[in-house]
């Protein structure tokens, strides 16, 4: 039984043959995965963004004693060992590890304010003087790197310096040295031509230059206004042309002209003061000068005219004059000379005093005076003025009302002139109209003559018609009229009307005389007719009835 368990139970531990070998493939598989990745990675260069690579070389030729890198790859000598020339970018590239290794570094930012200078350490060695080193020498480039610049390089073939840019403040120009370049032409020359060496004609304005120190080197001076006083070092004093001895003290604004500034900063600056150049100037050209200005000018003087007012100024002007055109020669511009002093012998200057008040006092009399003429003048004048003014108003009031009385003249003629014109109008209207009437009224007449003309000959015939009898006419034309009331009439036999109607009724006598203007007819007239005339007209209908 035992036995019989034991080979069940290998019965049920056996795998089939198949699931054996596809676990094992599955697992080889994912061991050269792997293995693949391994690879993939230990062959990656991964150069990121802002990020550069350096190869180093593991295998191949040795290095001779003279060369620092080794040169790039040819047919003819193939890979040299150690650091090659060359650098990766961004990007992915893939080296064998076991030939090649390789560094990873950030690419060169040049910060704002600064500028860089490249500096070659492999190369030829520069030519004897040379201090700027061109393509494929060793030593320190031409040009800068600008703020902001990212660079790409070798740091095992170069190296980049940071300097401060050059900043020139307002007020100041920088005198440009050109330390490296041709050379110049003339040799005895205080400035020399654009590219050469030595002190450059034109000078920087303000402003921020990026200048390779090397290259380039930059001296700002001062071109700003300053004021010196004459006695500021030592007295200012020399004697007049008769012998008196006067001293005096002013104030003198200067700056340096922007044209002739390299050459100022050339002939007075001294190493020892660096960049300042105002002693210099004040020591070298202003006092100098106004010394030698002073000393001839007030030579021509008397001590007594160094107090005058006039005397004073004249010589005050010829000083700034003269002093503006011996400094502007020499590069330095006088703004304004100011005498703030002046101190004359003292046994002349109280009497001359006196009579410089005198003067004075004498001028401003006859100068209140003056105002005072003047002050009459411009009140006669202002009167007169005042006066001409109410003339001239006075006059075009008379104008003005003359105008306006001439205006109101033409108005009235020209409303007179309508008046006339419209009664005229209706003038004529009126005489159109009254023999339009006239026309009228005859015409009116005519009608009624020939009416009546017609009338009366109608009339005339139907009397004619009744024998030439009028009344019997008449009573015909009656009995016509009341002829349609003539029921009712008869309805009442009684009374006056009746016997009104029975007298015409009769038969008219044949001896009355005929109407006048008319043919006489016979009088008598048959039944028929008297029948007709008498009896009643039969009303059409009720309605006429109740008429």
């Amino acid at each position: 039984m035992r036995a019989i368990e034991d080979r069940g139970f290998r019965a049920r531990n056996v795998r089939p043959i198949w699931f054996q070998s596809g676990f094992g493939i599955l697992v080889l598989g994912v061991m050269f995965l792997i293995a693949m990745a391994i690879t993939y990675n230990s062959f990656k260069i991964d150069v990121k963004t802002g990020e550069q690579a350096v190869l180093i070389r593991k295998v191949g030729r040795d290095l001779k004693p003279d060369m620092e890198l080794a040169p790039a790859w040819t047919k003819e000598t193939g890979y040299y060992k150690g650091v090659q020339p060359g650098v990766l970018t961004e990007g992915r590239y893939f080296y064998n590890p076991f030939y090649w290794d390789w560094e990873i570094k950030q690419q060169f930012l040049v910060p704002d304010g600064k500028c860089g200078v490249r500096i070659s350490l492999t190369g030829k060695p520069l030519p004897a003087g040379a201090i700027l080193a061109k393509p494929g020498e060793k030593g320190i480039n031409s040009g800068v790197l600008e703020q902001g610049a990212r660079v790409r390089y070798n740091w095992y073939a170069e190296q980049i310096e940071l300097y401060d840019m050059v900043f020139i403040p307002p007020g100041y120009r920088g005198v440009v040295t050109q330390v490296a370049g041709k050379e110049p032409r003339d040799h005895n020359a205080i400035l020399v031509g654009a590219g050469e060496k030595g002190v450059q004609k034109e000078t920087l304005p303000p402003g921020t230059y990026p200048l390779n120190p090397y290259e380039t080197r930059v001296s700002l001076i001062d071109c700003r206004s300053k004021k010196f006083n004459l006695g500021q070092e030592s007295d200012m004093d020399f004697l007049s042309s008769d012998g008196f001895a006067v001293t005096l003290d002013g104030v003198v604004e200067f700056r340096v002209g922007l044209e002739k500034a390299a050459e100022v900063f050339v002939l007075y600056n001294e190493d020892k003061n660096g960049d300042e150049i105002d002693e210099e100037i004040i020591s070298k050209i202003i006092t100098p000068e106004s010394r030698s200005i002073c000393r001839i000018g007030g030579s021509k003087l008397t001590g007594g005219q160094f107090i005058s007012g006039d005397d004073r100024l004249t010589f005050q002007t010829n000083l700034e004059k003269s002093l503006k055109e011996n400094c502007k020669k020499q590069g330095i511009e006088i703004l304004n000379v100011s005498i703030t002093s002046i101190q004359p012998p003292q046994e002349i200057a109280t009497p001359i005093r006196a009579r410089e008040v005198a003067k004075q006092q004498l001028s401003r009399f006859q100068q209140e005076k003056l105002q005072q003429l003047s002050e009459a003048q411009l009140r006669v004048q202002q009167l007169l003025a005042d006066q001409k003014k109410e003339v001239v108003e006075a006059d075009q009031a008379v104008v003005e009302k003359t105008t306006r009385a001439e205006q109101d003249l033409r108005v009235a003629v020209l409303l007179a002139e309508q008046k006339l014109k419209v009664a005229e109008t209706q003038l004529e209207a009126a005489t159109n109209q009254a023999s339009a009437l006239v026309a009228e009224a005859q015409a009116s007449a005519a009608v009624i003559r020939f009416k009546n003309k017609a009338d009366l000959a109608g009339l005339a015939a139907r009397v004619q018609a009744f024998g030439g009898d009028g009344a019997a006419l008449a009573q015909n034309m009656m009995v016509t009229k009341i002829a349609p009331a003539f029921r009712s009439i008869l309805s009442n036999t009684d009374g006056p009307l009746m016997e009104l109607f029975s007298q015409l009724s009769k038969t008219p006598t044949t001896g009355r005389a005929p109407t006048p203007g008319l043919t006489s007819q016979p009088a008598t007239s048959s039944p028929a007719a008297t029948s007709n005339t008498v009896a009643p007209r039969q009303p059409a209908n009720a309605e006429e009835d109740q008429r």
